[in-house]
């Protein structure tokens, strides 16, 4: 598994709330599969580069 999240900036864009230590490799988990579902999608379509609206 590859780190996509930084904890300290999950912690700043929840200001005010506490965060449980495993949301981070929860956060990373949901990301890669995004990831994975959007570079599927840009081969679907015949391109070799993920773009944002294959998000």
């Amino acid at each position: 598994m590859v780190d996509l999240v930084v904890k300290s900036k999950i912690k700043e864009a929840v200001k005010g709330k506490r965060v449980a230590g495993n949301l981070a490799e929860a956060l990373n988990k949901k990301m890669e599969q995004l990831l994975k579902e959007a570079a599927e999608r840009a081969d679907r379509n015949g391109r070799g580069t993920v773009m944002p609206h294959d998000l």
